[in-house]
């Protein structure tokens, strides 16, 4: 269904729309408004994928030399590199109380569910995070890639009613197609939140070129429109998880987190690199946790998203 609607539309020699078509705009409303209760207004606007912006959002919204980007003690790499784009200071830190006065803060990202750990944040914290960022005029990002796989755990959404009560001031949500819908390839991602933020954003990226092709955007609007695809991907990966899950205990593995998600983050309590290279002896590739920041250095990363065959091999060697 998605690729029919990249094919249908690809007659497309005219430049594309920065912010994306009305009927885009449309669908990643509504499925903010189902997926991440969002019962407000938020602006919205489709990216080049997710990493893109991730990188240079910090850049864009006019972090500058000088300032702190604060991100997870264990998280995705490209955060710290968008806030070195943007010649901030990068601080690692999971606790609010840690950071102090710091009048320096401009920009906050959060990540629930976790990669690469697969930790979900509750609602109190979320509040919590939203509640301090605004008290002192800092921007709070959240990405929420893979908040439609939750196993053990309900992501909740930055957006959520829950959390922000329709009032998105200072506040953004990232998502991807990546995941939910396997569009990796085409590129497909969005924001949502605060109207003036995404405003701004819009007007620096369509000076930067940074423009969905008009397919990717059509097969965008036929991903977000339809959850039975989803679904059959969370029962994929959910078969995946409880096989690797099991052997891994097995192995002699602990699982920490991994509540939602793409990855089993699990230990043996060794270093990582160790941990990586006696998986690689058996023909199993992981990402060690030190690519994810010091705190890591004694987990691993396993995705679940090699074929069924491919873990069924791994699960055997395993055993």
């Amino acid at each position: 269904m998605i690729r029919q609607a990249l094919a249908d539309a690809s007659d497309a020699p005219g430049y594309p729309l920065t912010a994306g078509t009305p009927a885009l705009r449309a669908a990643i409303a509504g499925w903010l408004a189902r997926a991440c209760n969002a019962s407000g207004e938020p602006g919205v606007l489709p990216t080049i994928g997710s990493k893109e912006l991730v990188a240079w959002l910090p850049t864009l919204l006019g972090v500058r030399p000088g300032d702190v980007v604060v991100i997870p003690s264990v998280c995705y790499p490209t955060y710290e590199v968008g806030g070195l784009l943007a010649g901030a200071t990068v601080v690692r830190s999971d606790s609010l109380t840690a950071l102090g006065p710091d009048r320096r803060i401009k920009l906050i990202w959060i990540n629930s569910p976790s990669n690469p750990t697969g930790r979900v944040l509750p609602v109190e914290h979320l509040r919590k995070v939203v509640a301090w960022a605004r008290e002192r005029g800092v921007t709070v990002v959240s990405d929420e890639c893979y908040l439609s796989l939750g196993w053990e755990s309900r992501p909740v959404s930055v957006l959520d009613d829950a959390v922000t009560g329709g009032d998105y001031t200072g506040v953004l949500a990232v998502h991807s197609l990546s995941k939910r819908s396997n569009l990796a390839g085409y590129r497909a991602g969005f924001l949502g939140g605060d109207p003036a933020l995404v405003a701004g954003l819009l007007a620096v990226r369509k000076h930067a070129g940074m423009i969905v092709p008009a397919p990717v955007q059509a097969a965008m609007i036929a991903a977000l429109g339809d959850e039975t695809h989803v679904e059959r991907q969370r029962e994929l990966y959910a078969a995946r998880r409880d096989t690797l899950r099991t052997a891994l205990a097995k192995a002699g593995f602990e699982i920490d987190h991994s509540e939602a998600g793409l990855y089993l983050w699990a230990t043996r309590g060794e270093d990582c690199w160790q941990t990586v290279d006696g998986l690689a002896e058996k023909g199993i590739l992981a990402a060690p946790g030190a690519f994810y920041g010091p705190a890591a250095a004694q987990h691993v990363r396993i995705a679940l998203t090699a074929t069924d065959e491919r873990v069924a091999a791994a699960v055997a060697r395993l055993s």
